[in-house]
């Protein structure tokens, strides 16, 4: 079915911009979602093979429609194009099922700026309760517990947001069937603004090895080792680091799978994450090690968020009130694609800066401020 033809009210966005996957359909989205604009994105997933809506996509956009009333078209399988005519947020309880093992730490991207400046009536409940089934740990996404360990608690802490997540059911590569419920508190907004830029020292390294299913228990082991070996050699004190091991019971699993999720906390009040996906054919020990190599690439940078940080929090920054600042590492493509589209969309503001003589970029937004009456149509 052919989108309705573009009012001049409806926002045209290119798909194939920058980054041109993923990211950009569920951060467009969002931003419609809470600043009722309807938009029509065109070439979708350009840059991927293959090109145009997942299932996971697919979930997550119906997810958004549905908590907003929207009317949608191109919403399907294989689809380039996506016609959103969002309505009014509502608080209210929501399940999504990606029907694989897509990640639903993506699917949460999409649902949770929308949730939060959904607006309850006087005889509805002030939070909203979100199921989403799929992939817990997969590759090409934050694993779950990056968004316990890391993104959650920067939220808790910069922007005073009090979101909370039980992992019901792990779902792991190719059959998916994990279950994690979110509890998500209305804010009335605006967000507050935040001053991020001094890392300090690091006081400790934690992290989780685990497996699943039938992989044999060795294999966490083998992957906390690497990933403390690697870790000491890049110059990380020993004590600092403190990794569990762990398998997971079968009746909290769906099928076999194993990785690490690493991350370090600074007497800055940083959390900078690391992690890798076991996959069949790799290494167990190579598996931490690339774990322990991504956290310490992050850590070498000297900015106060990892890679994965950097573009999740983009959206946040733009909805706050005031100027925020945050000096992050060289700046992500999915990091310019979230700036090039908040600017788009949302009319904040924001200054990028090369820190002289360090390997840090300074990352500035004057936010709009967005309250949660001012997301509804009126």
């Amino acid at each position: 079915m052919a989108a309705p033809a573009s009012s001049d009210s409806t926002t045209l966005i290119d798909g194939s911009v920058l980054e041109g996957g993923g990211q950009l359909i569920r951060n467009a989205v969002a931003f419609s979602v809470l600043l009722s604009r309807p938009i029509s994105i065109s070439n979708i997933r350009q840059n991927r093979n293959p090109k145009g809506f997942k299932p996971q996509h697919v979930a997550g956009v119906k997810l958004a429609a549905e908590i907003c009333d929207a009317r949608i078209v191109g919403v399907e399988k294989g689809s380039e194009h996506l016609y959103f005519h969002p309505g009014r947020p509502k608080v209210g309880n929501y399940l999504a099922d990606t029907g694989t093992a897509g990640s639903t730490t993506l699917l949460l991207q999409i649902a949770l700026p929308c949730l939060l400046f959904s607006s309850p009536s006087p005889l509805e409940a002030l939070e909203s309760i979100l199921a989403l089934r799929g992939g817990t740990n997969a590759i090409a996404a934050p694993q779950i517990d990056y968004t316990t360990q890391v993104f959650l608690p920067f939220l808790r802490r910069h922007f005073h947001l009090q979101p909370t997540l039980d992992i019901q059911r792990r779902g792991y590569y190719p059959r998916g069937g994990g279950k994690v419920v979110l509890s998500i508190p209305h804010s009335p907004g605006p967000l507050p603004s935040f001053n991020l830029t001094f890392r300090g020292n690091i006081t400790a390294i934690k992290g989780k090895a685990y497996v699943a299913g039938t992989l044999p228990s060795h294999i966490a082991r083998k992957m906390a080792d690497a990933a403390r070996l690697r870790l000491v050699s890049c110059g990380v004190d020993h004590g600092l680091i403190d990794i569990e091991v762990g398998r997971d019971n079968d009746n909290d699993a769906t099928g076999s799978g194993s990785g690490i999720i690493l991350w370090a906390e600074t007497d800055g009040s940083c959390i900078i994450g690391g992690g890798a996906i076991g996959s069949k054919g790799t290494d167990a020990g190579k598996t931490g090690d690339d774990a322990a190599e991504e956290l310490a690439r992050n850590l070498k940078h000297g900015g106060c968020v990892d890679d994965y940080l950097q573009d999740q929090i983009i959206i946040f920054m733009a909805l706050a009130k005031g100027k925020s600042t945050v000096a992050t590492g060289p700046l992500t493509m999915h990091t310019k694609t979230a700036v090039w589209l908040a600017e788009k969309l949302s009319g904040a503001k924001f200054q990028i800066e090369d820190e002289h003589g360090t390997a840090r970029t300074i990352l500035s937004c004057e936010g709009i401020g967005l309250a949660s009456s001012s997301s509804l149509n009126q």
